[in-house]
């Protein structure tokens, strides 16, 4: 059989998924893949897994694995709601403008309530206007809360400021869940413990993202008030979720865990951020569109610089968060091709248009 064709194996910015596995994860793929082992869970790896969640986080929690971020967002917020309730979120939440319809469908019909945010938060004020806007029973019923750590823009929520929506939360009976898609470099950027942006902040249930930080495959489901995950294996099963050789999803998490690879990844990820936000400080024509606080860039270009970008074979997106160019850094990235990035925009922006022009505020 013929090999693959060969692909530019350059490094690109346009999304953290670009990124191979890190050594950590694919150690522990290898050294799970020895033997035979029982399935669907009940093997060494998965027990190992969900011990090492229940240490970082320094509780009890129930802990489950899936195979990507819809999955695992659709199913805890399918455990939170019934048909007839609705999930506060913000407006430019993944779950909202980026999953398909599948929290809706997977909770068989509970609606999405999306509100207004600040660079990408939500506020307890907008929880509080979007929850009691109405009470009658022509309404769906509000019964839970999204957010993402870190945001869809690349900002962060402090220990705080999640702190005052899980208050706002328990004062009207709400459920609080979060979309960790890249909770890795949120903790990396707090320096915080992951306990103290989680459960002690009032979050019932975290997805962990494994892809983005170096994972091939796999998210986990982590469950601190563990009365909503009742039954929630049978919803794993029921969606296709549930891997019969399930130490192959865990095992990666064995290894990103010990000794603390999953941190160190997401702080390399959001420092080869950083230097390509300051790389592009002073750069005519173009300006940042957020605070540079995870591993995204989001940079608003005028048309003719994109496309130039694009001509000298640049990869990313433009249709994520609220606008602009989006450029994600990952656990691999090699901060000589983010100098490279800066450099070719420097160069395209010095040709695209002139020096006196500057992107509206």
């Amino acid at each position: 059989m013929d090999q693959p064709e060969t692909l530019d194996l350059a490094q690109q910015f346009g999304s953290d998924n670009y990124a191979g596995i890190c050594p950590e994860a694919w150690a522990a793929m290898t050294q799970a893949n020895q033997g035979h082992a029982p399935a669907y869970g009940d093997d060494p790896w998965t027990s190992a897994a969900a011990d090492a969640f229940r240490s970082l986080f320094e509780c009890d929690c129930e802990v489950f694995f899936t195979f990507n971020g819809t999955a695992a967002n659709s199913l805890a917020l399918a455990s939170l709601c019934q048909s007839f309730h609705s999930v506060i979120c913000s407006d430019i939440a993944h779950i909202e403008t980026d999953e398909c319809g599948a929290p809706e469908f997977f909770s068989n019909g509970a609606k999405l309530i999306a509100v207004p945010s600040q660079d990408g938060r939500l506020t307890p004020d907008g929880v509080r206007v979007a929850a009691t806007r109405r009470d009658d029973l022509h309404y769906p019923k509000p019964k839970a809360v999204s957010i993402t750590q870190a945001t869809e823009v690349g900002t962060v929520y402090s220990p705080a400021q999640v702190a005052a929506i899980g208050a706002t939360c328990r004062e009207l009976g709400l459920h609080l869940h979060m979309d960790g898609a890249r909770f890795a470099n949120a903790c990396a950027t707090l320096g915080c413990t992951p306990a103290e942006v989680t459960w002690k902040a009032g979050v019932d249930v975290l997805c962990f993202g494994g892809t983005k930080n170096g994972m091939a495959i796999g998210e986990a489901v982590v469950f601190f008030n563990r009365a909503l995950a009742q039954d929630f294996e049978y919803r794993c099963k029921q969606a296709g979720q549930l891997a019969s050789k399930m130490r192959f999803l865990a095992a990666p998490w064995v290894g990103v865990l010990r000794n603390g690879a999953w941190l160190r990844h997401a702080r390399h990820a959001n420092r080869c951020a950083q230097q390509l936000a300051n790389a592009l400080q002073g750069v005519t024509g173009i300006r940042q569109l957020f605070p540079v606080q995870a591993n995204g860039v989001f940079i608003d270009f005028p048309p003719a610089g994109l496309n130039a970008l694009r001509a000298r074979g640049w990869r990313f997106y433009t249709f994520i968060g609220e606008g602009g160019a989006r450029f994600m850094c990952a656990w691999d990235t090699q901060p000589e091709r983010t100098a490279q990035l800066a450099a070719d925009i420097r160069a395209v922006m010095s040709t695209a248009v002139p020096a006196d022009v500057q992107p509206p505020d």
